[in-house]
């Protein structure tokens, strides 16, 4: 079955009105493959400046939201909310989720449930960090995070897990291809023996860790990598040598 290739530009807590538009004309007036889905994952408060500038044919994500709709949670958004800025994705989970806010596999998961059930698309991400690896327990670490994720989710086409290893993200450090492909296969094997096959061979599972118009190629030609989720290269006109790794 084939996986349409993904590619994510996280661009975190980056950029204002001025550099933003000057990247949104770069990718409105770029050559992208057409075969590849791409979505950009803006601040959320340039969330409705971003997907009113953005080309319609590149998707918009939030970097997070909460777990309810509305009510007394100073400083969160809601699904509900995003998608009234015409976005229809939002990151969940991400390293620095987790661990510069603290955020637990519970709370993720219970993200991940409300934000599908108002029907975003979820980009879901799960990494171990650098001691862990070292440890080895890098499987231990994802699968029990994709459980908690795993056990939210009702409908996986709406679904992209991005595999992030934390001591490749923004360290200049990446996975190798085959130490990517290596996680990506046993997530996949994961989620065919406590999920379903279909779902197994249909989920995109995407790499993310300082990806770079350099490293693209060789990593998105491995096996089971989907795609990439990139931070600090998504804010560079190199963001489209990266969407077009497979061309």
């Amino acid at each position: 079955m084939s996986r349409k290739f993904f590619v994510g530009g996280n661009w975190k807590l980056n950029g204002d009105k001025k550099s933003l538009g000057e990247l949104i004309q770069t990718l409105n007036g770029a050559k992208v493959d057409p075969n590849v889905e791409v979505v950009c994952g803006a601040p959320s408060i340039y969330l409705d400046f971003v997907r009113s500038k953005l080309d319609a044919k590149f998707g918009v994500a939030a970097q997070n939201c909460y777990k309810v709709a509305k009510g007394a949670f100073t400083g969160e958004i809601s699904p509900a909310m995003i998608k009234d800025c015409g976005v229809n994705w939002v990151i969940l989970g991400h390293s620095e989720r987790r661990h510069v806010f603290g955020e637990s596999d519970e709370l993720i998961g219970q993200k991940t449930a409300h934000a599908l059930e108002s029907g975003l698309g979820v980009i879901a991400c799960i990494g171990e960090k650098l001691d862990e690896r070292e440890g080895g327990i890098t499987e231990k670490v994802v699968f029990a995070q994709t459980k908690f994720i795993a056990d939210n989710v009702k409908d996986w086409s709406k679904v992209v897990l991005a595999y992030e290893p934390v001591w490749a993200i923004g360290t200049g450090k990446t996975a190798s291809p085959q130490q990517a492909q290596e996680v990506h296969d046993k997530l996949r094997q994961w989620l065919k023996t406590n999920v379903s096959e279909a779902v197994a061979n249909s989920v995109r599972i995407i790499y993310g860790g300082s990806v770079t118009g350099a490293t693209c190629k060789e990593l998105g030609s491995q096996k089971d990598v989907d795609g990439f989720l990139v931070g600090g290269a998504s804010l560079k006109p190199e963001f489209v040598e990266i969407i077009n790794a497979k061309v």
